[in-house]
C-alpha cells in the first residue's frame, strides 16, 4: 500500500489493527471509516493506537460515517447528511462476519471471496 489511499471500513481489532499498521508505511494515506461514534468492540490497545494514530496525522478517523460509493478512484463517505470524497486506491472492509457484497458489488467493488488463503 506504499504511496496510496487506503481506505478501511470498520470498528473491530482487526479493522483498527490494519489502519494502524498500513498507516505506518511512510507515504501512505490511511482513513478509517466507521459507522459508530467509539469503538466499543476493540480492545483498549488497538483503541489508543488509533488515537496515536489519529492525533500525529498518521490516520484520518471519521467516526460516525458510511461510506455510499467507490469509484474507479474516490470514495464517497456520508457523515450526518455531508457527503465527503477522498482520492482512493485501495478499500479493506472488515464488517464482521457477514461481508456486504450486495452493497459492494453495486458501488462497483470487484468481490473477490477467499476462504483459506493468506
Amino acid at each position: 500500500y506504499k504511496n496510496q489511499h487506503v481506505l478501511v471500513v470498520g470498528g473491530g481489532d482487526s479493522a483498527l489493527e490494519a489502519a494502524t499498521s498500513i498507516a505506518a508505511e511512510p507515504g501512505t494515506t490511511v482513513t478509517l471509516s466507521y459507522r459508530s461514534g467509539a469503538f466499543s468492540r476493540a480492545k483498549k490497545k488497538n483503541r489508543e493506537k488509533v488515537d496515536q494514530a489519529a492525533a500525529s496525522g498518521e490516520l484520518n478517523l471519521l467516526l460516525s460515517t458510511n461510506v455510499t460509493e467507490f469509484t474507479e478512484e474516490t470514495v464517497t463517505i456520508d457523515k450526518g447528511g455531508e457527503k465527503i470524497e477522498i482520492p482512493n486506491d485501495a478499500a479493506i472492509i472488515c464488517a464482521g462476519g457477514i461481508l456486504p457484497t450486495g452493497f459492494l458489488k453495486e458501488t462497483g467493488i470487484n468481490v473477490e471471496t477467499k476462504h483459506g488463503t493468506a
